[in-house]
């Protein structure tokens, strides 16, 4: 059985924002990557993982299990999402290295496929109803059977400027102001726009990015029973799960939830209460492949679905393991798609393919997705690594911030 001699960060993306974990073994040419991406805290994720490395140094790599409770428990303070994303890098890079040595792919060594490709939903956009209506018939168009809606970014739909609200004389620098009542009254508007002109053919999907207060996210779900969505992602934040009780007492609205969870104590209530429907963690963010598993078996006893999260700032490696999952994994619901430039493309050889709404693995043994180093460096661009990569901030006329 190979051992682990080496541990690796490889950091990539214009802004280096991507950083991707090699496993090195002792036979040569076995090796692994996995995905620690963090785009606010790349370099502490990465001394993370140097912190990490010497522990792992000699370890059998074939121990998956046995390493991964090795790391988890090497800190007094466990389940934050520094720690996590190193440790789902580095179990990645294990599952890859376990792949490669059986010459499988990782969904089988899960237990085989349960489906002949993954099912991904769309991001539809649009500054009105109007052209959101025509950006979704074009994902309809390419293949998508599942359709995000918003209008604009995150929250739109809810924001007001300063010529409709009364402003504080006193008011910090901002060009709009996100307002819960305006957004209960858009969005639902939105979906009886939607279901008009679309019928109910299409499954939609919204994301509240956990811009309401918990009160007015019990009334949005409510409000959109009639339209029948597919899910409404991210009503609530974090702090506010309990909530989702008396979401389930009021309305029958599909649940997802989880996309900034890192610990137990925030998804076994709501999959034993059963008060989500789609659990939707980053594979990275809750220690890869190995929790991972664990949650889907979990929620499976429960009838929840997985939807693994993506998004702009996550990478092709991740995207790969998440795929791997939806293979595998019998209660698979639906995977968040994501598009990369040409370029990023180019530095994954091997990496998945999305395809008329389905995401394609490979039969490569592991992963199937390798890097690039040479590539990966060279696309680094010094100017974009020195801006913030804070999240950006909506706040409510006085002031006081959305929470994201």
């Amino acid at each position: 059985m190979p051992k682990i001699t080496d541990i690796k960060c490889i950091r990539t993306r214009a802004n280096a924002s991507w950083l991707i974990v090699k496993v090195l073994t002792d036979q040569p040419g076995l090796y692994g990557i996995g995905s620690a991406t963090d785009r606010q805290s790349p370099e502490t994720v990465q001394k993370a993982i140097e912190n990490i490395a010497p522990m792992l140094i000699g370890r059998e790599a074939g121990h998956i299990e046995d390493n991964w409770q090795t790391i988890y428990t090497s800190v007094y303070w466990r389940n934050g999402s520094i720690l996590n994303t190193a440790l789902g890098g580095i179990d990645m890079a294990l599952w890859d290295i376990a792949g490669k040595e059986a010459g499988l792919p990782v969904y089988r060594l899960l237990g085989g496929p349960c489906r002949a490709a993954v099912t991904c939903y769309a991001h539809a956009s649009g500054r009105d109803y109007q052209s959101l209506e025509d950006d979704i018939r074009r994902y309809q168009e390419e293949g998508y059977q599942v359709i995000r809606c918003q209008l604009g970014g995150y929250g739109g739909g809810g924001f007001l400027s300063s010529d409709e609200v009364s402003v504080p004389k006193s008011a910090w620098t901002q060009d709009r102001f996100f307002d819960d009542e305006a957004y209960l009254d858009t969005i639902p508007n939105m979906f009886a726009h939607l279901r008009d002109k679309l019928g109910f053919g299409v499954k939609l999907t919204h994301d509240a990015h956990s811009h309401l207060r918990p009160h007015n996210a019990v009334e949005l779900a409510k409000r959109l029973e009639p339209y029948r969505l597919f899910f409404l992602e991210d009503v609530l934040p974090p702090e506010q799960i309990q909530w989702y009780r008396h979401i389930r007492q009021q309305c029958t609205t599909p649940q997802a939830m989880g996309e900034l969870f890192v610990s137990p104590h925030e998804w076994m209530p709501l999959i034993s209460e059963q008060l989500i429907d789609y659990i939707r963690v980053r594979v990275s963010k809750v220690g890869g492949i190995t929790p991972c598993k664990k949650i889907a078996a979990l929620a499976e006893m429960y009838g929840i679905h997985t939807a693994w999260q993506e998004g702009g700032d996550n990478d092709p490696v991740n995207q790969m393991a998440a795929c791997h999952l939806d293979l595998a994994v019998w209660n698979f619901g639906i995977q968040e798609e994501n598009h990369f430039a040409p370029e990023e493309y180019d530095l994954f050889p091997g990496h998945a393919i999305l395809e008329g709404g389905y995401l394609y693995a490979n039969e490569k043994p592991g992963l199937g997705i390798d890097i690039d180093e040479e590539k990966a460096a060279s696309i680094i661009n010094p100017d974009a690594v020195a801006k913030p990569r804070g999240m950006r901030q909506d706040r409510r006329v006085d002031g006081s911030i959305v929470r994201p």
